[in-house]
């Protein structure tokens, strides 16, 4: 079977297309983005400006023909934080089924935990024993615990770096007092959702996924990307407070010098930094494994889990609890 899933983030519309068949690892056959930013659409009422639906349009035209060109049996489509947020969500995601064909599903944050943690679970094993996952994105903050393939706690809260990019920093780099009172926030915001965690149960392992953790990993001296996706990369908190010395007085375009980080995010590392020590510091985490899936591939799992069951096999009730339900059934109509 060939699948290819769109995600519209915060930061970019990434499609991704893999080849896989009941019991086998998900192959990827080709993997595209466009970087829209489309948080930054969000005009003063929160609504999503007509460049940015523009954009989007056309992001999504071009992921439908590659997933038509590709001989997709589907193609499962997904929002995150940015039309989550956006005021004129209904109204965008009307337009985009109209002209491109393709229904977009808006993700609730606790939907994204908890796919990202499946992700992470079937990367890592089951020796890997208690999860607790950290994905920082654009818009939103998401963790999970647990030992299962569904967590026992998912949370999403409003901490993504591109967000508090945008509301925190009128300068670049920050003014220090900027900086503190980002710090303060963000502490204060993750206390109740660290407590939460915590009383899950103490973590065997803790793992980082998405950009922002595997950018922090890179420099702070893990293996570059082209050492593939099954190199052992890791964070530490140590690790992390040597980093946020000196890029914390980095501006974005020098930031964007730095090997391994883009020039497109580049003004919202100094966010992640901040982000990143500040969930560390509230879990009492000291070291992250950094993990290559993220939602993207839980989002194929849970539609191959949802085949599965379909055909009478159980295991997609151990899945279960969330959104997904249009994704997993829709077939792909190429107009």
């Amino acid at each position: 079977m060939r699948l290819a899933v769109l995600d519209v983030g915060s930061n970019t519309v990434h499609l991704l297309v893999v080849e896989a068949h009941r019991g086998a690892h998900p192959r990827p056959m080709s993997s595209d983005k466009d970087e829209l930013r489309l948080a930054e659409h969000l005009d003063s009422r929160g609504a999503l400006g007509k460049e940015g639906v523009k954009a989007l349009l056309e992001s999504v035209h071009r992921a439908r023909d590659i997933a038509r060109e590709a001989e997709c049996d589907d193609l499962m489509a997904f929002a995150t934080s940015a039309l989550r947020d956006a005021t004129n969500s209904a109204e965008v995601l009307a337009k985009v089924q109209r002209e491109t064909g393709v229904v977009l599903e808006v993700l609730p944050g606790e939907d994204e935990a908890r796919w990202t943690f499946l992700a992470v679970r079937r990367w890592c094993g089951w020796s890997a024993g208690r999860l607790l996952v950290l994905d920082i994105g654009g818009g939103s903050l998401e963790l999970a615990v647990g030992r299962d393939e569904t967590p026992d706690v998912a949370v999403s809260v409003p901490l993504g770096v591109g967000r508090l990019t945008r509301e925190a920093f009128t300068t670049d780099p920050p003014a220090r007092a900027e900086l503190a009172a980002l710090t303060e926030r963000v502490r204060e915001e993750l206390a109740p959702v660290a407590g939460r965690l915590r009383a899950a149960g103490r973590p065997d392992l803790a793992v980082g996924t998405s950009k922002t953790f595997r950018t922090l990993a890179r420099l702070a001296g893990a293996a570059p990307s082209s050492a593939g996706p099954r190199a052992h990369r890791t964070l530490t908190a140590q690790g992390l407070r040597q980093l946020s010395g000196f890029v914390t007085r980095m501006s974005g375009p020098d930031l964007a010098q730095l090997d391994g980080v883009s020039a497109g995010r580049a003004h919202q590392l100094i966010a992640g930094v901040v982000v990143a020590q500040a969930a560390m510091d509230a879990l009492g985490v000291a070291e992250l494994d950094i993990c290559p899936w993220a939602l993207r591939e839980g989002v194929l799992l849970r539609r191959f889990d949802m085949l599965d069951g379909a055909n009478g096999d159980d295991r997609s009730a151990q899945t279960s609890g969330g959104g997904l339900g249009p994704l997993t059934t829709h077939r792909a109509r190429w107009s």
